[in-house]
């Protein structure tokens, strides 16, 4: 099949997963073309059966916001016509679901397109009530739907009022790629050996409660010796660096920004603090797990879906930091009960969410759709 996918191309989920279906879909054979502003981060162009189209955004004085859908549908029907492409599938609801609409309209030959729902698009954006009408026609005309979780399929009949089929089809990570390796060289660099290394990655957004991050940390040093790596960046870094200083453990925790190679530092970790406002799926947890690192996270949204608590990680209630932290502490003290954890973690990262379980999901459906 000859597939176009949208994403956004920056740091963030829906990015991520859609950037990494794409190259499972190509290592299949697929013929894959990614259309955006941007080359999407872990896009390598060079992979076999793999093409990027910048989309380019015209300026003119007339326009105070430059037209971005408009140019994105017309780069959809321009890329569709060239590669004849089969479909396409965009991710995240806003704006590229209704650019992919008017890109099938616009086109002289048959062009379905499938939109993955990946969470605040529907619970944060598309809910506003300027996005809500376009959001829900958006679902309403989308050849298929579907959602990463059974949480956001159920958020958005409730919220859109639509009686349309949306198909789950969770996030994935490729076990094949991603696993624990032995690196102390690596983990020599952060933590004594007789240290735990807890691990926290995200977007640093409001919604990912980074200070709970630190201030659980800040219960759980004194009880267990450890330290704390904050892997991303965002707007909340500069508050959760200040806190670490009041706090008195700025020297146990280290900010390390945005990463490349994340698989490395997964590795070299113990447990994953996860205590996030919201999470549609909860990504960073599974790929924590395929590291064999279990996760401490809410009990929010699509995440007990990924978690089973107590087997592969432990769940608590959103902003309740002394559940969080003596969470932590019960898992670390224990070696065995911690490693068992992690190998839990692992089986349920291959059986139920690894790329090779996943990816036939979405060909079908493609094939589906192109069948009807």
């Amino acid at each position: 099949m000859r597939i176009g996918i949208t994403c956004y191309p920056t740091y963030g989920g829906s990015g991520i997963v859609a950037t990494e279906l794409g190259r499972e879909l190509a290592s299949r054979g697929h013929e894959v073309h990614f259309i955006s502003y941007a080359q999407p981060i872990r896009l390598n162009p060079e992979e076999p059966r793999i093409f990027f189209h910048e989309v380019e955004v015209s300026t003119y004085p007339l326009f105070e916001f430059p037209p971005y859908v408009l140019a994105l549908a017309g780069k959809m029907a321009e890329v569709a016509e060239s590669q004849q492409l089969d479909l396409l599938h965009v991710h995240y609801a806003i704006p590229h679901s209704i650019a992919a609409f008017l890109a099938r309209s616009m086109s002289k030959r048959r062009l379905p397109f499938i939109t993955t729902l990946h969470g605040t698009d529907i619970t944060l954006v598309g809910i506003d009530r300027t996005y809500w009408p376009i959001t829900r026609y958006s679902l309403q005309v989308s050849d298929a739907i579907t959602s990463i979780s059974h949480y956001l399929a159920d958020k958005t009949r409730t919220e859109f009022e639509v009686e349309c089929p949306i198909e789950v089809i969770p996030n994935f990570v490729n076990c094949r790629q991603n696993f624990r390796q032995s690196l102390p060289e690596l983990r020599s660099r952060y933590a004594h050996p007789e240290e735990r290394l807890l691990v926290h990655l995200s977007n640093f957004r409001p919604v990912k409660r980074v200070n709970d991050t630190v201030s659980a940390f800040a219960r759980i040093a004194p009880r267990v010796p450890s330290r704390l790596l904050m892997i991303g960046d965002g707007p909340d870094r500069a508050g959760a660096e200040y806190l670490a200083r009041q706090l008195g453990v700025a020297d146990r925790v280290r900010f390390l920004g945005k990463q490349e190679r994340i698989h490395e530092l997964l590795s070299i970790s113990d447990l994953m603090l996860l205590p996030s406002q919201m999470e549609s799926f909860g990504l960073a947890a599974l790929e924590a797990m395929a590291h064999e690192v279990p996760a401490v996270a809410t009990r929010v949204g699509g995440i007990p879906e990924v978690i089973d608590d107590g087997v592969t990680g432990r769940l608590y209630d959103c902003g309740d930091v002394e559940a969080m932290a003596q969470s932590a502490i019960e898992v670390l003290s224990s070696e065995t009960a911690l490693r068992a954890m992690g190998r839990q973690a692992r089986l349920s990262a291959e059986s139920r969410y690894s790329s090779a379980v996943i990816i036939p999901m979405y060909e079908r459906l493609y094939e589906r759709v192109l069948g009807r």
